[in-house]
């Protein structure tokens, strides 16, 4: 009998304890009330010169928060509420929406382009307003202040090429000669700032830098000018739209083919190809920091079901796939901001909210894989790159083709350079 008590009293036991585990499950995970919500904002050129990026980007950056929260139940159980504002690519339109997002209690943004956050950067490093961008210059982090990098920046696209170049390419005795044609705007000063740190280093001469404005018609006059001085390479840091005018007035030049041509990676993409036309831009190397369209890893099947269902006309783009990447990585973010801090701490959207999602969310990132779409995202400190892995691929057939190997891309301390910001 008092054997027979005993396996009673266990399995009640037993019995009362599974009958626990959901109600400690549910105690575990958070559970959002009513209007409890995250809020973000997003920033993009949907409008104005580089309209090409910023309206596939906007729409990745949307689509990639409508899945989290439809088919991940948000970030720690709480759903993100987006403001997906266009910026024109206008700074001064910039600085007024991040002032807006600071006010309507957003606890972080992102931009698409470098030369929005170099306009945000200023009021958000001042009031600790957290932002990572997509594409980056290192005038944006350096030093590291609260501004982050999603992916290598352009001055990592410029070395990454620069070594490829050499290793692979270059069959001449001596230094080859790399002429630069630059956006007059961060994107292209990243490369700038870049071969004047690593030039020597690097065993190459840059013999002409020239700049053009994201509304540029031609540039026949500034290719004219770097023909005469017989290089080897033209380097490209700029968007789709210039870069496929300065590779039409190089053909039309009889400077290309003949000499090697390279784009950052703002300039790669369909967009450089529909613009140019595939006969034109053939041949043509750059950087990117993601896969290839179509790739087998895990995060693409999903990527390319919504753009499918919401935006066909985007298939294809990578940019679409850097942006539905970015939304990934802020929800991951906001999650390990829940799961450290809380979301009490979070919910006022103020300055207290904003350093714990900075200091318990985006530095926490520790080899978040965003569905193998690009390298993994960790914050390092010191550095402000989330992700630091880039390849190198060549247009062929009217196709981004031929990846390289990932190449990771090391840090460079531009400020301790005397010249840098000035």
């Amino acid at each position: 009998m008092k054997v027979k008590c005993t396996w009673i009293i266990a399995a009640v036991t037993l019995a009362l304890i599974l009958l626990s585990l959901p109600l400690l499950s549910a105690c575990a995970s958070p559970q959002a009330k009513p209007g409890q919500v995250l809020k973000i904002g997003m920033i993009n050129p949907a409008t104005g010169p580089a309209a090409e990026k910023g309206r596939v980007m906007m729409a990745a950056n949307v689509d990639g928060v409508k899945y989290i929260n439809d088919e991940l139940g948000g970030a720690a159980g709480y759903q993100i509420e987006v403001q997906a504002l266009d910026s024109n690519y206008d700074t001064a339109k910039v600085v007024t929406i991040v002032k807006k997002l600071m006010d309507d209690g957003c606890i972080l943004f992102t931009t698409a382009a470098s030369a929005e956050m170099s306009a945000a950067k200023d009021a958000a490093n001042k009031a600790g307003f957290p932002g990572i961008s997509c594409f980056s210059s290192p005038s944006l982090y350096r030093p590291p202040a609260h501004i982050y990098g999603q992916t290598p920046d352009y001055g990592d696209d410029a070395l990454a090429f620069a070594n490829y170049y050499m290793k692979n390419i270059w069959k001449g005795q001596g230094k080859p000669k790399f002429a630069l044609h630059l956006l007059s705007n961060p994107t292209g000063y990243g490369a700038r700032d870049a071969f004047k740190a690593k030039a020597d280093e690097l065993g190459i001469e840059v013999v002409s830098i020239d700049e053009h404005k994201d509304t540029t018609i031609s540039e026949m006059e500034s290719l004219t000018r770097i023909k005469g001085k017989n290089p080897d390479v033209l380097y490209i840091s700029s968007t789709p739209k210039p870069a496929s005018i300065i590779i039409k007035n190089a053909r039309e030049l009889g400077l290309y083919p003949g000499i090697t041509i390279g784009v950052c990676h703002a300039g790669l993409t369909k967009a450089l190809i529909d613009l140019g036309g595939s006969d034109v831009v053939e041949g043509v190397y750059g950087t990117y920091p993601t896969v290839l369209w179509g790739d087998d890893v895990p995060g693409m099947t999903k990527m390319i079901e919504y753009c499918k269902k919401y935006r066909p006309e985007y298939e294809g783009n990578a940019d679409y796939m850097g942006s539905w990447a970015q939304s990934l990585i802020v929800a991951e973010a906001l999650k390990l901001a829940v799961k450290n801090a809380g979301y009490d701490m979070l919910a006022k959207g103020d300055a207290a909210s904003w350093k714990t999602v900075e200091s318990q969310g985006i530095q926490k990132l520790n080899g978040y894989d965003v569905g193998g779409l690009h390298g993994p995202v960790s914050y390092t400190p010191g550095d402000n790159r989330l992700d630091k892995f880039n390849r190198v691929y060549k247009i062929v057939g009217g196709k981004i083709a031929q990846p390289s190997a990932w190449v990771e891309a090391p840090l460079v301390k531009y400020e301790q350079y005397d010249w840098f910001g000035k």
